[in-house]
């Protein structure tokens, strides 16, 4: 199903994006994994027989790069998973205008040229599954996260259209939208909401992550690794155009 099947995968050098990559890759795929950390990324790749591509996806330059490494060494693309991303939390008025266009470029623009460039191959072969790590802020906001939650937002919309283009031509795209899960992005997360808030960082997971969710735990990389790997799947052909809540029950009410 999954054997011998070529997949990109971004920010794979630790978090959900190491833990996707482990998961595919255990199942027999050829993963390329993408993300700006050499070193750490060095060392995943090793950890689980990945091809390491270095790059920063908030350059036009290298989203095309990563394709161009993928489609060099394997010839194609079946499979592509972007989670590479970054928080910054902080008060609109106050917000630094350079890291908006940075963290828009990371996990907007992004996604949208690496689905662009990866497409032509998964239409010729009428089979191709792209996932966008997304998030419940992709479907409700939060205050202090104007560029996060706009960028979440716009995959939520990003999915949608290239759902309805890809179902006529054998392409499936969904996106997940976890609450939070306990990875080094959120533990950033804990600490600057702790400073904005000015509470500790034990009252920032019980009061303000998981406050309105009915299980009260943070979510771990491989429980979205999991669904990542069910919607490569045969079993997922019909599943299209969603954005898959995994939350805890924070939407149900």
């Amino acid at each position: 199903m999954l054997k011998d099947r070529v997949a990109i995968v971004t920010g794979a050098a630790s978090g959900m994006g190491f833990a996707t990559a482990a998961s595919l890759a255990k199942n027999g795929t050829k993963v390329v994994m993408a993300d700006m950390n050499e070193k750490l990324l060095a060392e995943a790749a090793a950890r689980i027989g990945g091809d390491p591509c270095v790059v920063n996806l908030s350059k036009r330059e290298d989203c095309k790069r990563v394709t161009d490494y993928a489609r060099e060494k394997y010839g194609k693309t079946d499979i592509l998973v972007n989670i590479a991303g970054i928080q910054h939390v902080c008060p609109i008025k106050d917000f630094p205008e350079d890291r908006w266009d940075y963290i828009i470029n990371l996990m907007l623009t992004a996604p949208f040229l690496l689905t662009k460039y990866a497409w032509p191959e998964m239409e010729a072969q009428k089979w191709g599954r792209i996932i966008h790590l997304n998030s419940i802020h992709g479907l409700v906001a939060s205050e202090f996260k104007s560029a996060y939650v706009a960028a979440k937002h716009g995959l939520t919309g990003l999915t949608k259209v290239s759902a309805l283009e890809g179902g006529p031509v054998g392409i499936t795209v969904n996106s997940v939208c976890p609450a939070y899960v306990r990875t080094p992005l959120v533990d950033g997360q804990i600490a600057d909401q702790a400073r904005t808030h000015g509470i500790t960082k034990d009252e920032v997971v019980s009061k303000i992550m998981l406050q309105k969710a009915a299980i009260k735990t943070l979510l771990e990389p491989e429980d979205i690794a999991e669904v990542i790997k069910f919607l490569c799947s045969d079993a997922a052909s019909h599943i299209t155009g969603s954005a898959l809540t995994i939350d805890g029950g924070w939407t149900a009410g």
